[in-house]
């Protein structure tokens, strides 16, 4: 063989493993879209990464993930979603409630969302239905909303002797204002109560809640279901064991980081299957094919550490009920 013939044959070599590389398709980037903080969902985005590594999505390696979080500031969320269609992403994944679906909503038409929500997404205008939602959106269902009477009354039977009942929420919270005060005070009148409401937008906002929970007496609490009082769930779990006031929760990380009580949905198991979702979409499957989910398991939570600290004896009959009781 020729010297340049040679020269030629190895330069070749040399140049077609870059040229095969250049012409591999680019990984899929996933939005990430949270009303929540990273701080206080680290394993809910565990779960979600581990729901896309069941079918060969792993972060990093086959698939890029973009994050972006409001920390409980619900007007951060339209410009954040807006941002991440601009990157653009195959996906686009919105959880902590209706605020950030909704702003995934309104930010795309075409690019695939899969929610996570605590209200109905059928009422929200997210979805045509449950089996058919129609359009570029599907999701989970989670039930947060639907939950509060069944929190109150678990609540009113661990504390029977409270004839008001503590019930803060957030009023810039859409599915507060419109399901959980209502479901609440229902629920309330029912068991015969009072409703304490408590309003709280802000941390100082929190502060002054419990400083009414002190000067009225109040007996018992409950944290109504929003992403703000998730990204301030130490301070709440603080303030409480402080004013050592009863107080149910609805995540059961609550309950894992000093709270009393919570009953709600395995989150762990939701973010799993949103994770399921995304990697269906992303081979190929189409959202409107894909029916709105709704978890079928549930768990109460108790935290006897917490009950002996508050003075507090659980009855046997909701130990009996308990899914997980931590000592």
């Amino acid at each position: 063989m020729k010297r340049r013939a040679f020269i030629t044959l190895l330069g070749g070599a040399a140049v077609w493993p870059l040229a095969a590389r250049a012409q591999q398709p680019a990984m899929p980037v996933v939005g990430f879209l949270s009303s929540r903080s990273p701080d206080d969902t680290a394993n809910l985005v565990a779960a979600f990464r581990r729901g896309l590594a069941d079918s060969g999505y792993i972060e990093g390696q086959t698939v890029t993930i973009e994050y972006k979080w409001a920390l409980g500031q619900y007007d951060q969320l339209p410009g954040m979603a807006t941002e991440l269609v601009r990157r653009p992403v195959a996906v686009l994944v919105a959880t902590g409630g209706e605020p950030a679906a909704l702003a995934a909503k309104t930010a795309t038409s075409t690019i695939p969302i899969v929610f996570s929500i605590g209200s109905d997404p059928v009422k929200a205008g997210l979805v045509a239905s449950f089996n058919r939602p129609g359009g570029n959106i599907t999701g989970i269902n989670i039930l947060t909303d639907l939950l509060e009477p069944k929190r109150l009354g678990l609540l009113h039977e661990l504390v029977p002797q409270a004839e008001t009942i503590g019930f803060i929420w957030n009023p810039r919270f859409a599915s507060a204002i419109e399901n959980q005060v209502r479901d609440a005070e229902e629920a309330a009148r029912a068991l015969a109560l009072k409703l304490r409401k408590l309003p709280a937008t802000t941390v100082g906002e929190i502060d002054a809640a419990f400083d009414t929970i002190r000067e009225e007496r109040i007996l018992a609490l409950a944290v109504s279901a929003d992403p703000f009082f998730d990204t301030r769930r130490d301070k709440l779990i603080a303030l409480a064991a402080r004013r050592a006031v009863p107080t149910m929760y609805h995540f059961r990380e609550y309950a894992e980081a000093g709270g009393l009580m919570s009953y709600g949905v395995v989150s762990t198991d939701v973010f799993r299957q949103v994770g399921t979702y995304v990697a269906r979409i992303l081979m190929g499957a189409k959202p409107a094919d894909l029916p709105v989910q709704r978890p079928t398991k549930f768990e109460l939570v108790i935290n006897l550490k917490t009950a002996r600290a508050l003075g507090i004896t659980i009855p046997p009959s909701l130990l009996a009920l308990a899914d997980e009781v931590i000592e």
